[in-house]
């Protein structure tokens, strides 16, 4: 798994003010967990900007490198957006050990286009957009990808046809469905 390395630095002070000072300076706030401890941390605003925006979703692990030199290898697991101006407001980091297994979830993006749609014209759904998984930090895979290409209408793929790579352990249901094809609703004629 690739490991993108972002600079932060630790930050003393914490709170609403430091936090809209911070803004205001071109950094974002951000909080590194671990165990039931955490860490606040302050990381340059475009550094942060490009990472989320390069991954879009996928999971990645990233290498905070404090100013004193020290590393550290994370996960981001969330970030808050403003709802009115859509600027970042805050970001959260859950610290990971090569050596111990992480629950994450990982998003599903499909391939091809199903025969029952191109062909016959039918509707894809795609009930679930992402599973959980449990594995070794650098066995997370960015995302899942699943061919639909072969479904025809009435056909499903579900979370147990996945085929992901040994030592992944996929916690989500796997009668679950990820993406089915129905028929077209068809209109009654009035006689």
């Amino acid at each position: 798994m690739e490991r993108i390395p972002i600079t932060v630095e630790k930050r003393g002070e914490t709170g609403k003010g430091v936090a809209r000072s911070l803004r205001r300076n071109y950094m974002i706030p951000a909080i590194l967990y671990r165990g039931g401890d955490s860490l606040p941390i302050k990381i340059p605003k475009k550094e942060i900007t490009q990472f989320i925006n390069t991954t879009s979703g996928e999971q990645v692990m990233v290498n905070l490198q404090f100013k004193d030199g020290e590393n550290k290898l994370a996960l981001m697991k969330d970030y808050q957006v403003d709802p009115t101006n859509r600027e970042l407001l805050h970001v959260d980091f859950f610290e990971v050990l090569l050596t111990e297994k992480v629950k994450v979830s990982v998003h599903i993006t499909t391939t091809g286009e199903s025969i029952g749609v191109k062909r016959d014209g039918g509707l894809l759904q795609n009930p679930l957009r992402e599973i959980e998984i449990e594995c070794l930090p650098d066995k997370i895979p960015g995302h899942v990808k699943i061919d639909i290409s072969g479904l025809e209408i009435g056909q499903s793929l579900h979370v147990g046809d996945l085929k992901l790579e040994e030592g992944i352990k996929v916690l989500t249901n796997h009668g679950e469905v990820i993406a089915k094809v129905i028929a077209p609703a068809v209109e009654a004629v009035a006689p």
